[in-house]
């Protein structure tokens, strides 16, 4: 991937078909990247960064000051999340339930695992339990909010993002949903299905699109507060 080194800031670049430059600060390490139009100069997009050097500042600051989640073990005793509830997990040996998962009124999330299990084999069989249960609410969100919107997606699916909760290929009406969502209160992964909606009828985040999204749901700030303060999962 192409860098530029802008005063002591590292940008990455990444050249493509668009009309005009658009500058993202991820977190949690505040990482900086440029999509810029395919020809444009290396000296545009210098000062195009320059001329934004507060802004992007002022976000690095705002993710170094989070708190750093805690390296999850997948041990019991450890708390883990499901849609904005808190679970303590319970790890026992498995036998024949080997890989089961279920989720207990009384707050407690249950995992039958391989005794000599890994730490990446515990996480594999709890990632398989969140995907299985944010599929399956996909067809109820899909008949709720689709009507609302206006639009239909021709696929609907579940993957892991480093940087995104949501992605929407508008052309083949494909959309993507981040499985850290089920983790999340319900009206945040909501939120994520109508942003990701609006989209098929508006391709930017311009004026008409946060219109469109007042439009069809007024209350998207709150959803879209509480997101910016979750850390997202590194994939890989």
């Amino acid at each position: 991937m192409p860098y530029l080194l802008i005063d002591d800031l590292h940008i990455e670049v990444v050249r493509k078909n668009i009309r005009s430059l658009r500058l993202t600060v991820y977190a949690p390490d505040g990482r900086v990247r440029v999509a810029a139009p395919l020809r444009t100069a290396d000296a545009a997009i210098q000062a195009f960064v320059t001329t934004r050097r507060a802004w992007i500042r002022k976000h690095q600051e705002q993710f170094a000051a989070r708190e750093q989640p805690a390296a999850l073990e997948y041990v019991t005793g450890e708390v883990h999340p499901y849609q904005g509830r808190a679970y303590q997990l319970r790890v026992a040996a498995g036998g024949p339930a080997a890989g089961r998962v279920q989720l207990r009124e009384e707050g407690f999330l249950d995992l039958w695992i391989a005794e000599a299990s890994t730490r990446e084999q515990r996480e594999k069989a709890l990632n398989t339990w969140y995907r299985a249960r944010l599929k399956e609410q996909l067809p109820a969100l899909a008949a709720r909010w689709e009507p609302v919107v206006g639009a239909q997606a021709n696929v609907w699916a579940v993957k892991q993002m480093r940087t995104r909760w949501g992605t929407c290929s508008i052309r083949a009406k494909r959309i993507w949903l981040n499985l850290e969502l089920i983790k999340q209160p319900v009206h945040c992964l909501e939120y994520v299905v109508v942003h990701e909606l609006v989209h098929l009828h508006e391709r930017l985040h311009n004026q008409r699109f946060w219109g469109l999204m007042d439009q069809f749901m007024p209350d998207w700030r709150t959803a879209k507060q509480a997101l910016r303060s979750v850390h997202l999962k590194p994939c890989g």
